[in-house]
């Protein structure tokens, strides 16, 4: 499995941007697949997931109602779209997945994560 993270910036408060993770290397029905972030200094943090099969999407607190994660099945993509940015989403995002059974309740835990792409680096000036 392979994932591709591409997208990342800068941009100013208020601003909007949009991250891709492309995914290859096998069908993805029955993963879960999602966007951490890491601040300088800071430990990996949970931001959004979805499962491939059925689209059920969980968020971090801070992100709801601005963040959107989605996926794109004939592309083999996963999508952040991030609206409304804050200088505290100052970060570089990562794009994971791990396959998960569909009865175990998403996990935002990083270290339960299988295959993980290179980070992306999005900067929110205020």
């Amino acid at each position: 499995v392979q994932l591709q993270a591409c997208g990342g910036g800068m941009v100013q408060a208020g601003g909007c941007l949009r991250l891709s993770c492309a995914a290859s290397g096998r069908t993805f029905s029955g993963y879960v697949m999602a966007w951490f972030r890491q601040a300088p200094g800071k430990e990996r943090e949970f931001v959004a997931a979805i499962r491939w099969s059925g689209g059920t999407t969980y968020y971090l607190d801070s992100v709801k109602g601005r963040f959107t994660i989605s996926r794109d099945n004939a592309k083999n993509t996963m999508y952040l779209q991030m609206n409304s940015l804050k200088p505290e989403d100052t970060a570089v995002y990562y794009c994971a997945a791990v396959k998960r059974s569909p009865l175990l309740v998403l996990t935002t835990t990083p270290a339960n994560y299988d295959y993980w792409g290179q980070g992306t680096q999005l900067t929110v000036s205020s």
